[in-house]
């Protein structure tokens, strides 16, 4: 039975991926992973502002330091591994790439061109395999259009493609007006990748303390539909990678995935959940299906059930609505 699948131009062993983390935060971490059976693995994301934030320390110790002793110029900042800083995070990636035999994707969120542009060379240099673009933020400016937006993201992805030689992937919010022209505005600026979607973390409230709760939750399975569906649609419209994460509890998500048109099934909840060793549950759940369901390989089953292969693609279309709401029975009282 043949599991390879093809993922931004990287031939991976079988299709399950961890996702970002905090079990990729470390060395020890993404060995953890490798042992646990994922084809490849994405680092947890260097933001913009963690570097901005050690420039910051390391001008103002270099300034101290000229005032007084050189040895002080050899003391840097403290990190911890969540936090870690760029040079922290660039000797990650290249002693990850000398210690494992899976591929090793960055990821990196970005605001400024320099930002994207400086570190994406680096990523490259210290050996990663690939980049994943985590372009997380929310718009507040009620005079920046949704145009605008658009043009940042294709703009960010033109600026790291001119920059480095390594596939690069995007990792989106499900948020545009026209997801499936802004998919085709990206291939076309040169992304190896779509991965769909990135979960924005919504604060609570607090209504004791009428204070916001910031709070951090594990994907459900509830939560595969909106990706589900738009995999399905894109699949078959698009010649890049289609990565798919969120709501991957079992195999079972991992099988609809591919059946919509998924190269690549990431996770992290389910790992973090269950360990590291549970990516080799999912990949023996998905070979139990596929010798059930007479598949010889991955990509037998990838897309068939697509938006551009079923014999009724209108059930992924509005003209699906109504028959859904008019199915649905009221629970007895």
């Amino acid at each position: 039975m043949d599991l390879s699948t093809n993922y931004m131009g990287l031939s991976l062993k079988h299709p399950v991926v961890a996702s970002a983390s905090p079990l990729s935060e470390s060395l020890h971490g993404i060995r953890r992973l490798e042992d646990g059976g994922v084809a490849a693995v994405v680092l947890f994301s260097l933001f913009e502002e963690q570097i901005q934030q050690e420039n910051e320390v390391f001008s103002r110790l270099l300034t101290a330091g000229s005032e007084s002793f050189a040895e002080s110029l050899s003391y840097f900042p403290a990190t911890t591994a969540h936090h870690a800083g760029p040079e922290r995070y660039l000797e990650l990636i290249r002693r990850a790439v000398e210690a494992v035999d899976i591929p090793v994707i960055a990821s990196l969120n970005c605001v400024s061109d320099e930002g994207w542009i400086d570190y994406a060379r680096q990523i490259e240099q210290a050996g990663a395999h690939g980049l994943e673009l985590n372009i997380y933020g929310i718009e507040t400016d009620p005079t920046i259009s949704g145009g605008e937006i658009e043009q940042r993201y294709v703009n960010s992805l033109t600026a790291v493609k001119s920059a480095v030689h390594i596939p690069v992937a995007l990792k989106l919010s499900p948020y545009f007006s026209a997801m499936a022209h802004m998919a085709v505005r990206l291939e076309r600026a040169g992304a190896d990748a779509l991965v769909l979607f990135n979960r924005f973390y919504q604060p609570d409230v607090d209504v004791e303390r009428l204070d916001l709760h910031p709070s951090l939750e594990l994907s459900s399975p509830s939560e595969i539909r909106l990706p589900l569906l738009w995999i399905a649609l894109l699949h078959g419209k698009l010649r890049l990678s289609l990565g798919a994460t969120t709501g991957v509890a079992g195999a079972g998500e991992v099988v609809k995935y591919l059946l919509a048109g998924a190269d690549a099934v990431m996770t992290a909840s389910a790992l973090l959940r269950h360990g590291p060793s549970y990516a080799a549950v999912l990949v023996k759940g998905l070979e139990h299906w596929m010798d059930a369901h007479g598949f010889a390989s991955v990509t037998l089953l990838k897309g068939i059930m697509g938006h551009d292969r079923i014999a009724n693609p209108a059930a992924y279309e509005r003209a699906n609505y109504l028959k859904v709401l008019d199915s649905y029975q009221m629970p007895p009282v």
